[in-house]
């Protein structure tokens, strides 16, 4: 059914685009292909940067958005989904376009809620994420406190690492990123939400299962709810 195909938004960057693509095939229950969920890819690696067009007076993004949308609308999907944590600063310009948008952020506090119901969460993201409060209004409207990197911590580790990934540079972030998370859990956080789609690249190139904090993959978080969505 035609309503039942999922839409991509992607190429935000290109590489978390692919690793949705695989972990929404790899977390789907199936045992042959007609089990999997009927996607239309659409990755566009040409949108103009997302955090520039938001706080650093860059091109803005959202005519590229838009037409992403509309070529998805028009191929017949029912519902989009967008591996792009900042792409949803221009969330409610998507919708607008009349199709649902899956939302990012309420996937993540999905997959948080089974491991962390309550508590102090650390965020990392995007200055501009971060800047947007995208997942601070909503945590804390479900009743998380939220923390997350000091400036200078952004300038010096988190940006250069996200940036990294981007260059296709992916286990050179892995430490920077892996040292912020740590300290997220120093300052009280109880888990870390990965809220930028490059950070889960660079975690996961070293070994991440021994940072001993729990950890939030916005992108298998957003993989889930585009299953449950499919499945419905």
């Amino acid at each position: 059914m035609a309503e039942r195909i999922l839409g991509v938004l992607g190429g935000m960057g290109p590489l978390a685009s692919a690793q949705f693509m695989m972990r929404l095939t790899l977390l789907t229950p199936a045992t042959r292909d007609q089990d999997h969920v009927p996607t239309v890819l659409w990755s566009d690696p040409r949108v103009p940067d997302r955090s520039r067009g938001k706080i650093g007076g860059g091109d803005d993004p959202l005519p590229w958005l838009l037409r992403g949308v509309r070529g998805l609308k028009a191929a017949g999907c029912g519902a989009i989904a967008v591996p792009c944590n900042t792409a949803h600063g221009w969330y409610d310009e998507m919708v607008a376009e009349g199709l649902p948008v899956l939302h990012i952020v309420d996937a993540a506090a999905a997959a948080l809620r089974q491991h962390t119901p309550r508590g102090t969460i650390g965020i990392m993201g995007t200055a501009a994420t971060l800047a947007m409060r995208l997942y601070h209004d909503r945590f804390e409207a479900l009743g998380w406190d939220c923390i997350q990197p000091t400036d200078t911590e952004m300038r010096d580790k988190v940006s250069p690492a996200i940036a990294l990934v981007k260059a296709n540079r992916v286990a050179e972030a892995y430490a920077p990123l892996a040292e912020m998370a740590q300290k997220l859990a120093a300052r009280g956080a109880q888990s870390v939400v990965l809220g930028c789609t490059e950070i889960p690249l660079g975690i996961q190139a070293g070994p991440w299962q021994t940072l001993g904090i729990p950890l939030v993959d916005s992108i298998d978080a957003l993989a889930l709810a585009a299953i449950g969505w499919a499945k419905q």
